[in-house]
């Protein structure tokens, strides 16, 4: 397509094709941090972070960890007044209700999302017709993030809104996730969907006593009988007679 040209002006049309490619990509990477292409940069860094322990094992909250240890010291006085608040501390928190909440991880996570979509392709909820999509909880979790970030460059610090990552997630994507790790598995980036689903339902559990009254009732019964199911633990080996 070039054929006739002087040599003049194919040289100034070869420049002007390779300033433009520059700028281009200097005006790219500018916009690349505002856009979801910014996963370019931070894929290399949440691969290396990522959770290597095996699918399906939870992490414990230390708080109860502590709290069991002591139910089974015998040295322990269960009689001894607890010891008092230190007034400088932040009251502790069970689970996650906001992304002020969520560890570095989690937040980096939210911000490396392709938005690929494997994640809900292959998650069993969302194949159902439940309203769960891991894609989409990455998705909300960022759209938190820059609605908190954006509060705290208005005010200096952030101020409460009255909102928070429950009131955009709601209830039914969270106990509908199966906890199968399909999701975590799919990622080609070692996203992990399941560790913010399963801390928004300790707080929902712990803090907020927000259960599904089935869930509710299993737990009760294994406080109660030591079983989930509605039976007198003396009752428990009846099972071998029949």
């Amino acid at each position: 397509m070039f054929t006739g040209f002087e040599a003049e002006t194919l040289h100034i049309i070869e420049r002007a094709a390779w300033w433009l490619h520059i700028i281009g990509i200097l005006i790219f990477l500018n916009y690349l941090y505002y856009s979801k292409h910014l996963h370019i940069l931070l894929a290399f860094p949440n691969t290396f972070y990522a959770n290597l322990s095996p699918k399906g094992k939870f992490n414990n909250l230390v708080s109860v960890t502590k709290e069991v240890k002591m139910m089974l010291d015998p040295n322990v006085d269960p009689f001894a007044a607890p010891a008092e608040p230190d007034s400088n501390e932040a009251a502790e928190k069970f689970g996650v209700e906001d992304v002020t909440d969520l560890t570095w991880v989690q937040l980096l996570n939210a911000y490396t999302c392709t938005e690929c979509g494997r994640c809900s392709s292959v998650c069993p909820a969302n194949q159902t017709g439940k309203e769960l999509s891991p894609r989409a909880i990455m998705m909300k979790t960022r759209d938190r993030i820059e609605e908190v970030g954006k509060n705290i460059d208005k005010n200096g610090t952030f101020v409460a809104d009255g909102k928070s990552l429950l009131d955009t997630i709601t209830q039914e994507e969270i106990w509908a996730c199966t906890s199968c790790n399909a999701c975590v598995e799919e990622c080609p980036v070692n996203i992990d969907p399941l560790s913010i689903i399963v801390d928004m339902r300790r707080f929902l559990v712990m803090e907020k006593s927000a259960a599904p009254q089935e869930l509710n009732i299993m737990m009760t019964n294994i406080e109660n009988n030591g079983a989930p199911w509605q039976y007198n633990q003396m009752d428990r080996l009846n099972w071998k007679d029949e």
